[in-house]
């Protein structure tokens, strides 16, 4: 049941649909390269937003561009291999679908432009000079909003009366992850809890890293925001569930796959709206140019079903700010 509509067209401001230019040079197609570290079927939804936002600028696959994909399938190990051969096809512009996938292309290329809808920690690693302005050939939207991890923390207390043991569930190699681990170890102190970490590699690290965190007597759990812990988002719903396990997720594709609750922005939107830099770049923008924007507005989705599997009685202080609830 949704509790609030959650639309946002273009940071808030409603895109006008041009003719695009090269939709007059059918003969002459722009390629783009799509690069992600998840599972393809996995993340369909997040392609498909993509793609819609495209249409909506009058950039038609097929059409007027050729898109070129690249997916790692969740094994981190074949980015390298998999950002050599789309930079060597030398497309106009790539979307990286994450930070991870933005470092290894970066790592290869400063000339062709790097659009990331997902794009974190970015000055840290050096992808941008700034947010404002870029200055280098990568750009995009930063879905990690300084403050957010806390929050979640606040969220697993409140879904978890008396928490003092937060279990937190990451794989360290995606550079998304370590900027949340950091914030959630600053921000426990202050709530005198205590954050037990495992880091995975692979989904058969799985149930060994819950088993672990339960050894630990974690009360609840955070899913730490990475592409790999993303596309395995049904297997970490079913161990989960399965030990009785409570947790707190940054995306809403979690809570739909039957996680227990969601506190983040709406990848389908950050997705959607990258579309509308690769129509500016196609068009003669230059990557470092185009502000990195951040979402305007974070939403909280909660599984009702699955709380009734785990025994939680969820909060209605929770139900009353959820945006949608699953029952």
């Amino acid at each position: 049941m949704r509790r609030r509509d959650f639309l946002v067209l273009a940071g808030g401001i409603a895109v006008v649909q041009p003719r695009s230019s090269l939709a007059q040079v059918p003969g002459n197609r722009p390629l783009i390269g799509y690069f992600a570290g998840g599972k393809r079927a996995i993340v369909a939804d997040l392609v498909d937003a993509f793609q819609q936002g495209l249409r909506e600028l009058a950039l038609v696959e097929g059409d007027n561009v050729n898109i070129v994909y690249r997916f790692a399938e969740a094994h981190p190990e074949r980015l390298p291999r998999l950002a050599k051969e789309l930079v060597e096809l030398n497309p106009t512009v790539i979307l990286a679908g994450a930070v991870d996938t933005t470092v290894t292309l970066r790592n290869l290329t400063t000339t062709i432009p790097i659009v990331s809808p997902a794009l974190a920690d970015a000055i840290q690693l050096g992808l941008v000079s700034t947010m404002a302005r870029p200055g280098g050939n990568v750009t995009g939207i930063t879905p990690y909003i300084a403050g957010l991890p806390a929050k979640q923390l606040e969220i697993a207390r409140e879904i978890v009366p008396g928490a003092t043991v937060i279990g937190v569930l990451g794989n360290m190699g995606d550079p998304k992850a370590p900027p949340q681990l950091h914030e959630l170890e600053t921000a426990a102190p202050t709530v005198e809890a205590k954050i037990v970490a495992v880091d995975i590699h692979g989904e058969d690290e799985l149930p060994t890293a819950v088993e672990q965190l339960i050894g630990e007597a974690v009360q609840v759990i955070i899913v730490l925001q990475t592409t790999m812990l993303l596309s395995l988002r049904k297997q970490i719903a079913a161990v989960l569930e399965a030990k009785r396990l409570p947790a707190v997720f940054g995306y809403q594709q979690h809570v739909l796959d039957g996680g227990l609750i969601s506190y983040g922005v709406d990848l389908r939107w950050c997705f959607h709206r990258a579309a509308t830099y690769i129509y500016k770049i196609l068009n003669g923008a230059r990557p470092g140019d185009l502000p990195v924007e951040f979402p305007t507005k974070i939403q909280m989705v909660v599984n009702l079903k699955t709380a009734q599997a785990l025994g939680i009685a969820m909060p209605q202080s929770i139900l009353a700010r959820a945006d949608e609830v699953i029952e």
